[in-house]
């Protein structure tokens, strides 16, 4: 019922109730009445806005699937790149200490004329013991020259084409060395074997060997110049009835991690093998 505009006794009751109420909500009387009115719109406010995110991160799914996915690639990417960079670094400070050591070498034997290559094959058979240079006849080399590295004696050149030569590794079957061992100054006959060992024979009873004593080329033979060191007398064998002594030797070349060699190309092998032969 409306209030009439003649009953001036209504409208002030409206106006002292309503001014009631606003002083009663101004000073914080009525904030229960209002939270008790709103926790239920509240509620219903916060179930919606929690399944709208539901829905939302369902709906961008896919999209930050794909997102990750790539991220992910794009960063595996970047760390291959990374890890090739960081080998080739190493490979590069392997590679100067490497040549470091050769040019040590090859300063230690000034009166040798020597001819870098790099190790590019090994053999495949287990009964021949060789490796492949990038180096040949293009580049004066030739059949017999000692090739070595910056820990000694190799081997020698065996075949040889325009741009690349076959070394046979001192530890080949069909290898044969004239050695001398220090500090006794004894000579005696390095051979290679199936199996990589180096072994010594011909070696005179009297001579008296010890474990760790070194084992040089002699020169004897022509085959090697004198004094490349070779490797260390390892262990030592005598038999009552052998008319020599026979030894076994450490090699100081590690020939499974052969990369770069030197030829010594001012060396020239004499062929003595017609100045042996007895025969008629």
């Amino acid at each position: 019922m409306r209030p009439s505009r003649n009953n001036p006794y209504q409208l002030a009751a409206l106006l002292v109730a309503a001014a009631g109420i606003l002083l009663l909500a101004l000073g914080g009387y009525l904030t229960p009445l209002f939270n008790g009115a709103l926790s239920p719109v509240e509620g219903v406010q916060g179930w919606l806005y929690t399944r709208f995110q539901a829905i939302q991160d369902f709906v961008n799914a896919p999209v930050n699937i794909a997102s990750l996915r790539q991220e992910n690639a794009e960063l595996r990417a970047e760390n291959a790149q990374l890890q090739t960079e960081i080998i080739a670094l190493q490979q590069q400070v392997t590679e100067g200490e490497l040549l470091s050591a050769l040019l040590d070498f090859a300063r230690a034997r000034p009166e040798n004329t020597y001819q870098a290559a790099s190790v590019i094959g090994q053999d495949p058979s287990p009964f021949l013991h060789y490796v492949i240079i990038n180096r040949g006849s293009d580049d004066g080399l030739r059949r017999g020259m000692p090739v070595v590295s910056q820990q000694g004696l190799v081997g020698r050149i065996t075949q040889v084409t325009a741009t690349a030569s076959r070394v046979e590794l001192i530890t080949d079957p069909g290898s044969q060395v004239s050695v001398r061992m220090q500090p006794s100054e004894v000579d005696g006959l390095l051979s290679g074997s199936v199996t990589s060992q180096l072994s010594i024979d011909l070696i005179p009873l009297e001579a008296n060997l010890q474990a760790g004593d070194l084992v040089l080329t002699s020169g004897i033979g022509g085959m090697y110049p004198g004094n490349i060191l070779i490797g260390q007398i390892s262990n030592v064998r005598r038999e009552a009835t052998a008319l020599f002594q026979t030894a076994s030797v450490q090699p100081a070349v590690d020939f499974t991690r052969l990369e770069i060699v030197l030829v010594i190309v001012n060396f020239q092998p004499l062929d003595i093998s017609p100045l042996l032969d007895t025969g008629e």
